[in-house]
């Protein structure tokens, strides 16, 4: 059965590769980033590899709420399957022009406002999914200082704070999403050799497709139809630690609620 998936982040290494999987079983992807030159280039690369004609672009801006919002607010087709994958790793501390700071504005509420938004056209397509991308390199949150408002910036501490907050949230949306039929999981990909993992210091050993694997099983596997709230490796559940503690989890998807603003009638999408 052909389904419509989002990715986003989708003309990096991971994001690429799994597009272009995802192209290969069939399926209508569209592909959401903010540079429309690089998305083109990286869907014209897939089209040819895969012969697959249902593929699409989106511009969008990924640490800015209001990009998000519009473009959730166009989707005018079911949604069957979403990927969160961007991720950056700025070197210095900077602010959208929302105001928030960019690594935790991209990596955090960008998967947040994302999965809240495009809640109704996920609903409209259930049983659905929603796979996070995250990572092992993961913890050092600090709930009283998100966006390093106080502490000094380091690119490193900022990630690993946005990849434990991507594994806490994706327990909350599998709790509050799960009544709509739609199951939320994370993972981590595998060390990966790309940009992001160079900007952090890694090499990696694994190639990009064989990083997309596990994002694509969460996405595709039939075994997977009624789990949620996990988080997995090398295609494998795996325990994470940071699932435990509820009332951290709650504080943490309050806070990015508020940071979430209403629509044009005022109702909070996804609600």
């Amino acid at each position: 059965m052909k389904k419509n998936i989002i990715v986003t982040g989708a003309y990096g290494a991971i994001g690429k590769a799994i597009c272009r999987q995802l192209a290969r079983h069939g399926h209508s992807v569209t592909m959401v980033g903010r540079d429309e030159n690089k998305l083109q280039k990286a869907m014209d690369e897939i089209i040819t590899a895969t012969c697959n004609q249902l593929l699409s672009i989106a511009v969008v801006d990924l640490s800015l709420q209001a990009d998000m919002r519009r473009f959730a607010e166009s989707w005018d087709k079911p949604l069957h399957i979403l990927v969160n994958n961007s991720g950056i790793v700025p070197l210095n501390r900077k602010e959208t022009a929302e105001n928030i700071e960019m690594q935790f504005a991209t990596n955090v509420l960008g998967y947040f406002w994302m999965t809240r938004f495009l809640t109704p056209a996920l609903t409209k397509a259930a049983p659905a999914r929603v796979i996070n991308v995250a990572s092992y390199y993961a913890g050092g949150l600090n709930m009283e200082d998100l966006e390093f408002r106080e502490r000094k910036y380091e690119g490193n501490a900022a990630y690993r704070q946005s990849k434990q907050a991507n594994r806490m949230l994706t327990v909350a949306f599998a709790e509050k999403l799960n009544p709509l039929g739609i199951t939320v999981n994370s993972c981590h990909p595998g060390d990966v050799n790309s940009k992001l993992s160079n900007d952090l210091g890694f090499r990696g050993s694994m190639s990009p497709e064989e990083g997309a694997a596990t994002p694509v099983w969460l996405a595709t596997d039939k075994s997977l139809d009624l789990i949620t709230g996990k988080y997995f490796a090398h295609s494998h559940e795996v325990t994470c630690e940071f699932s435990k503690d509820k009332a951290a989890i709650d504080r943490l998807y309050e806070f990015c609620e508020k940071m979430t603003g209403s629509n044009s009638e005022g109702q909070v999408i996804g609600s």
